[in-house]
């Protein structure tokens, strides 16, 4: 075959391909944030008073986001490092801090209150009674409680609370997905919204509890 010969003053240009850019998709955004700090997340909200935080990553860890078993010793372990500290702070300099922190008096006498009375049962409760979570483990560590009594009864109160507060939220995924078909469209919406709400309440009971 013949090969006719280009003109030598035609210029082939060759224009490179690019690939197709995907469309913006904010259920995959939150889906990586989620993942890559969502258990940071969690350990850092835990360290105080973690059940919103913890609620939240539950209802993540049905959609896929987190492990749940994962999530669950992280948030054990926050919840006991958070109230290590506060003993440690009230065994060490609980009387300073009451002079300074006047509003953290009246709890923390509620709470030696209650810990003279039942303070092993107290203690294993402390994380599911509200308003006082800071106080009580200050208080203890302002009692004659001994620390090694202190650390196993937390421990085995972190180990229950953890599981329970991050399957109630993993749970009510399970019942959103049954009653709602269209969740998968929806669930980066609904998980703002819940963050929303949980924001809301806790900043109510904190007013309530300032005025009170």
């Amino acid at each position: 075959m013949h090969a006719w010969p280009l003109p030598r003053n035609r210029v082939i240009t060759v224009r490179p391909s690019y690939p197709a850019i995907p469309p913006y998709n904010p259920h995959m955004d939150i889906a990586a944030l989620i993942a890559q700090y969502g258990y940071a997340m969690v350990f850092l909200g835990t360290l105080f008073e973690g059940e919103s935080v913890l609620l939240l990553a539950g209802y993540a860890a049905h959609l896929g986001y987190l492990d749940f078993v994962v999530l669950t010793g992280v948030a054990g372990l926050g919840a006991l490092t958070g109230d290590q500290f506060f003993f440690w702070l009230g065994r060490r300099h609980g009387t300073i801090l009451l002079r300074r922190r006047s509003a953290l008096h009246g709890k923390v006498q509620r709470a030696l209150d209650l810990i003279q009375k039942h303070p092993a049962g107290i203690i294993l409760a402390m994380r599911f009674m509200w308003g006082l979570r800071i106080a009580l483990p200050v208080a203890v560590g302002l009692s004659k409680v001994n620390r090694w009594h202190f650390f196993w009864l937390n421990l085995a109160s972190a180990a229950l609370w953890a599981p329970l507060v991050g399957g109630t939220g993993y749970l009510f995924g399970a019942l959103l997905s049954r009653h709602l078909a269209v969740l998968h469209r929806v669930e980066h919406w609904v998980m703002l919204g819940l963050v929303a709400t949980l924001l809301i309440l806790r900043g109510y009971l904190h007013s309530r509890h300032i005025r009170s």
